[in-house]
């Protein structure tokens, strides 16, 4: 199956607490934690482009699987990691945090990221 689409995202679990860990600004928590983001996945062999829209947030970031990538974080901060793909999933771990973003079924993404005993968990659906 390719993640290949466009997904909005559905329901959120933790979104509060995981974005105080990992130290967004409280300001920034309270505008986005009810703004339903828009996920643009592009696909190419091993090369992905992955674009989430919040509001008038826009980030976008590029890898290629296998290969060391430098990738913008949550917070605004550039990071270099590994994007490695375990069948369905897409795994990366970005500075303490482990992220998995597995592909239940072909309009199904679930994104799961933790920080510390933090679990934060995104369902998104094909639109």
């Amino acid at each position: 199956m390719s993640f290949a689409g466009k997904f909005e995202l559905e329901s959120q679990e933790n979104f509060e607490p995981f974005m105080r860990a990992i130290g967004l600004p409280e300001e920034h928590i309270q505008k986005g934690k009810d703004i339903k983001s828009i996920s643009e996945i592009e696909e190419n062999g091993n090369s992905m482009k992955v674009t989430v829209t919040t509001g008038p947030k826009v980030l976008t970031n590029s890898f290629i699987i296998g290969q060391e990538s430098e990738v913008e974080t949550l917070t605004g901060e550039k990071v270099k990691t590994v994007v490695r793909r375990e069948g369905n999933k897409l795994v990366a771990a970005l500075k303490g945090i482990e992220s998995v973003t597995e592909l239940v079924d072909a309009n199904t993404i679930i994104n799961t990221m933790t920080v510390g005993g933090i679990k934060y968990k995104r369902v998104l659906k094909r639109i």
